[in-house]
């Protein structure tokens, strides 16, 4: 039996022999089994289903969009798949310049380089063990515990538990009170997340212009267009890296006291004891 045409199939709609999801079903199937017969005939038949697929949800505005003026129906589904499949091909081109890029970005180059802090090596331990000690030869817990707390944003949990048994407090009580001052800190670390994340995406969007330009004519106007988008891109996260290195990820002396229940004046008095000591120690270590 001979196969009806897109516009038999129409025709058949507008007497009422057909109903609306019928008429969708059907020539979705026509194009599924008539390849040969459309304008993408030229296409790979795997790349032709894939389209077919993204194209089908979008076939019921098609159908309501046509108006009968001279031109057949078949006559137009046939423009509307032409003027489809370029706009699929766009977005799988733009879909796989992502991905390319998305993978082929590697983190020690991006904009936002997070390195993991370099804890406990032999000459940091060992400096940690003379830290501790204080010029009267005692062991000052409250110091490192004040060092701990200010830079909360940067200590792990496993860390937290090798660091208690240095300066002799329960790793359960110095993660208590690690956990107290991110809750004080929430709103903060909440906004320097979200910030990180914005340069990450602004990021990817630079190094997908930047492809996006590899495979365009240069100087033709999509190419100057681009390129001025790229490097608007371009400015705005160097503004906004900016802006995230100007962010302090420190809990303030204030809050660093209302922790470990001491007054803002000994904290201070305390981290500036151990910069001192530190930077005297440092400076013995490059000597030897």
């Amino acid at each position: 039996m001979k196969s009806q045409s897109i516009n038999d199939l129409y025709t058949g709609f507008l007497t009422g022999k057909i109903s609306r999801p019928n008429l969708e079903g059907s020539i979705y199937n026509y194009l599924f089994n008539n390849q040969e017969k459309t304008c993408l005939s030229h296409w790979k038949r795997d790349e032709y289903e894939d389209y077919l697929s993204w194209f089908y949800p979008r076939l019921h505005k098609a159908i309501d969009s046509y108006i009968e003026v001279g031109s057949s129906f078949e006559a137009f589904i046939t423009r509307f798949l032409l003027l489809s499949a370029r706009e699929f091909k766009v977005r799988i081109t733009t879909n796989s310049i992502t991905e390319y890029s998305t993978w082929s970005a590697r983190v020690p180059d991006m904009y936002v380089q997070e390195e993991a802090p370099s804890y406990l090596t032999d000459n940091t331990d060992s400096m940690i063990n003379d830290m501790v000690i204080d010029n009267t030869g005692r062991r000052n817990r409250k110091r490192i515990l004040t060092l701990i707390i200010k830079c909360y944003y940067h200590i792990s949990d496993d860390f937290a538990d090798k660091m208690a048994a240095k300066i002799g407090i329960d790793s359960k009580e110095l993660i208590q009170m690690l956990n107290k001052i991110r809750e004080i800190r929430r709103k903060k670390d909440d906004e320097i997340y979200h910030l990180k994340e914005r340069i990450y995406t602004q990021y990817f969007r630079c190094i997908v212009y930047e492809k996006r330009l590899t495979m365009m004519k240069e100087n033709s106007n999509a190419y100057i267009k681009l390129k001025c988008r790229l490097e608007k891109a371009r400015l705005r996260l160097e503004n906004m890296r900016r802006r995230f290195n100007a962010i302090r990820t420190d809990a303030t002396n204030r809050q660093v006291a209302e922790i470990i229940g001491t007054t803002k004046g000994n904290v201070d008095a305390n981290l500036h004891r151990l910069k001192a000591r530190w930077e005297d120690l440092a400076k013995k270590a490059n000597e030897n």
